[in-house]
């Protein structure tokens, strides 16, 4: 995991938290995490995630790329058997069932190029983001999806005190629905982000995560959760309707239709389930709105903490300026999020030069935790409320 220090939504950034930072197609085509890496939706063509990095032009990966990770005799490159000997040691597996995924695994020229860094910095833009994940297609699907899978929503929110609308909204962002989860091998893509980074080794951090991340797949592969050779999901190696990278499928997913297995690409209910749980598991609140209802004082941006954890106490905020909102809708009369720690969000715009401030509750950094993105967690909150609002309900709490 990267250090809960704020990320900026530039375009070409990877966010892994719960989600995996995936691949999509054009929002105009059709169309990111974030809980499998920080972004958007896993698209079945080659190009970078809208949601996870935009289309900014990404440079050349370097040409390290052997096809295999062994040597011409076949064996395991000698810091690859290093790595298979340290895995089987601290996550219990035999050494021969890790030595043989290695083994199999290839390298992907093309999960490694779109990884690696935008060839100029890309200015942030708020509205075109919001634009792009808050559309007439996520919208239309949206209500649809909600219609088909109303009871197991509904079990979901009872379950977890998570809205429906949520969580039709990150499955939305995510991969449309299911629409596109990405055709990339994970075994490959993860394998190749382990040991050919294409910062490597100026990232030891990413290093480290994706090393992580190929663990938790091999220990899945061994419990039979899921096949590691067959598995398919994003370039970063996100995986089903949720997006989820391995490490989150194996802490947070959840059986949710009752067959006792876990299938987060054909299953929605389990998807549905598990995008609750781990929600809940960073932090959701039932009940609680993910905007607080608030102004916030005209020096707002002198409040912006920057993190992915709320550090403001109402009394502070009140301190500073911020007074409250009156609300009619039901649910949100409430003043029960001045008893909770707030955090004031910017949503920068760079072309237009504007800024706009919310005040963020501890839900709205539960979702930056599925994706490391203030812009992606705006979204899923107003994309929720278009779709709440569509199927009749208020904002969502």
């Amino acid at each position: 995991m990267f250090k809960p220090a704020r990320i900026l939504q530039v375009a070409a950034a990877v966010l892994l938290g719960g989600c995996a930072s995936s691949q999509t197609v054009p929002s105009n085509t059709q169309q990111t995490n974030s809980s499998y890496v920080q972004h958007a939706v896993s698209a079945q063509s080659t190009a970078p995630s809208a949601a996870s990095g935009g289309w900014a032009r990404r440079a050349a990966a370097p040409d390290l790329s052997p096809d295999a990770f062994t040597d011409a005799s076949g064996r395991l490159e000698p810091d690859i058997q290093a790595y298979a000997q340290r895995v089987a040691a601290t996550r219990g597996l035999p050494l021969e069932h890790v030595q043989a995924l290695l083994e199999d695994a290839r390298y992907d020229a093309k999960a490694a190029e779109l990884m690696s860094p935008a060839k100029t910095r890309v200015r942030r833009s708020w509205v075109t983001y919001r634009k792009r994940f808050v559309d007439p297609i996520r919208i239309r699907a949206g209500v649809e999806f909600w219609t088909e899978n109303r009871q197991a929503l509904d079990d979901a929110a009872k379950r977890y005190g998570v809205p429906p609308s949520i969580i039709v909204a990150i499955i939305g962002v995510e991969t449309v629905y299911g629409r596109y989860t990405g055709s990339f091998s994970v075994l490959d893509a993860i394998t190749t982000l382990a040991f050919r980074y294409p910062e490597h080794p100026n990232r030891p951090d990413r290093v480290k995560l994706f090393q992580d991340q190929l663990a938790d797949l091999m220990v899945l592969d061994y419990q039979g959760v899921l096949d590691a050779r067959r598995v398919t999901g994003s370039f970063a190696g996100a995986i089903g309707l949720p997006q989820f990278m391995p490490g989150s499928l194996k802490r947070y997913a959840v059986d949710g239709d009752g067959d006792r297995t876990i299938d987060l690409a054909a299953s929605r209910a389990d998807a549905i389930m598990s995008v609750a749980n781990f929600l809940v598991e960073h932090g959701w609140q039932a009940g609680l709105p993910v905007f607080a209802p608030v102004r916030l004082p005209a020096d707002a941006k002198s409040l912006v903490h920057g993190g992915l954890e709320p550090v403001y106490d109402w009394k502070q905020l009140e301190a500073q300026g911020a007074s409250t909102v009156p609300t009619t809708t039901s649910g949100r009369d409430s003043a029960r999020w001045t008893q909770h720690k707030l955090g004031v969000v910017d949503l920068v715009d760079e072309p237009r030069k504007q800024v706009e401030y919310r005040s963020g509750t501890p839900n709205f950094f539960a979702i930056t935790h599925y994706n490391r993105s203030y812009f992606y967690a705006a979204s899923v909150a107003d994309l929720a409320e278009e779709l709440a609002s569509r199927m009749g309900y208020g904002r969502p709490n």
